[in-house]
């Protein structure tokens, strides 16, 4: 007998402020992702940079949201509100997008990536805290996976509007021009102040059960009493982490094998489509199904698409593992939070969530760095070659998921 994928039958309608983050994310992404899958093209081919500095931009950005998000989080619990750090996280990546306009260096990008990560260290933990608090425990998972659906269908919209800008600002698309990056950069900046309105306007706090002059633990205590599951699932999801490098390195790839920077819009526009069909049903199977279950084959189909990648020997082959590296998104993104959320208990999660997304930040430093020496080398060592990155992340998926299968219990 077959296993029902569609939405849960809900004893109550989906809370408003679900569908408000949905709105939220997906604005967002229109405004990031058509900015910032087109960093690493802008990185090499007008400003020259190697790999090695590319991985660094994005291991520094990343962690540096990580940082923010523990706190963040915490900040949130201690607080007993979610809403306006989310708001104040939304607008300062929106403040730091324009500034990409003047980028001349490197380490121009760098600024420009540090600030807009700061903002979505402050957002992330208290605005996912806020969506877990909103759902039922029956729509759990249907709701983050919403969420994400969101985020990818606003993706897919971002990419296509910079694909289009694209085609008709460039005569030659082999490489990606100063002038078309400038004209997505204004582009992205009016879908970023709608998103942060809709969430001033548009979204409620909820209760997160804190009674009058009660006090929550600090960040140190509130650690000490997590579930010991969530702590393994933390320790187990770094290990996969420190082999999942920026998705920058798939569209360096991608070029490297032959696409032009319009295939590879076609690409990034292939891998949100997947993600976004998918991740609605997927987080609503979680509710159903156990969730280590899902996150556990997203994690096999990552190793077997990162090993495509590394003996992909056209462009097209590069695409069509990006296609199905959007399964892989759907599998584990949300039901990851969802599985979260079943550790911990409501007053918290915002912490929870900072510590998670934390170790997942944390972790990604390392990751871009290693992926980018691998690749090019550093000073006069040339590096691997193109392949050794994506080797090395299939091998750390497989250690995880056999930890994940092993080692973490049941969330359900």
């Amino acid at each position: 007998m077959g296993i029902d994928a569609s939405p849960p039958e809900p004893k109550t309608r989906l809370h408003p402020n679900v569908w408000v983050l949905a709105v939220v994310s997906f604005l967002t992404d229109v405004s990031s992702e058509m900015l910032f899958n087109l960093l690493p093209l802008f990185l090499a081919n007008v400003l020259g940079v190697r790999t090695a500095a590319i991985g660094l931009i994005d291991g520094v950005a990343e962690t540096t949201a990580s940082l923010v998000k523990v706190y963040s989080g915490a900040v949130s619990d201690q607080l007993g509100k979610r809403k306006w750090l989310a708001v104040l996280g939304y607008s300062l990546s929106t403040i730091a997008k324009p500034f990409l306009y003047f980028a001349s260096t490197w380490a121009w990008v760098l600024g420009v990536r540090f600030s807009d990560r700061v903002g979505k260290g402050i957002r992330t933990a208290p605005r996912d805290a806020l969506l877990a608090g909103s759902a039922d425990p029956n729509q759990r998972g249907f709701a983050f996976g919403l969420s994400r659906a969101g985020d990818t269908a606003g993706a897919f919209t971002g990419l296509g509007i910079a694909a289009i800008i694209i085609w008709f600002s460039q005569t030659d698309s082999a490489g990606l021009s100063r002038a078309s990056f400038q004209l997505v950069v204004l582009a992205s900046v009016v879908p970023a102040i709608l998103a942060v309105l809709i969430l001033a306007l548009g979204a409620r706090e909820v209760d997160i059960g804190r009674t009058h002059g009660s006090q929550f633990p600090s960040l140190r205590t509130g650690w000490k009493q997590m579930d010991r599951r969530f702590k393994t699932f933390l320790l187990v999801v770094v290990i996969f982490t420190l082999g999942n490098s920026s998705d920058a390195f798939i569209i360096l790839r991608g070029q490297e094998r032959g696409l032009n920077v319009l295939e590879v819009m076609g690409m990034l526009l292939t891998f949100n489509a997947v993600y976004s069909l998918l991740s609605g049903p997927i987080g609503a199977l979680s509710d159903r199904v156990e969730r280590k279950r899902i996150i556990l084959s997203g994690w096999l189909l990552y190793c077997l698409v990162y090993l495509g990648l590394a003996f992909s020997k056209t462009g097209w082959q590069v695409w069509a593992m990006f296609g199905l590296y959007g399964f892989y998104y759907a599998l584990t993104e949300g039901v990851a939070k969802a599985m979260v959320a079943d550790y911990v208990p409501q007053e918290r999660r915002g912490t929870a969530y900072g510590l998670y997304n934390a170790a997942i930040g944390l972790a990604a430093l390392p990751a871009s760095l290693i992926a980018g020496i691998i690749w090019q080398g550093l000073g006069s060592w040339t590096g691997f070659g193109a392949a050794a990155p994506f080797l090395f992340g299939a091998f750390m998926a497989l250690m995880a998921g056999f930890l994940l299968l092993t080692q973490v219990g049941n969330a359900k």
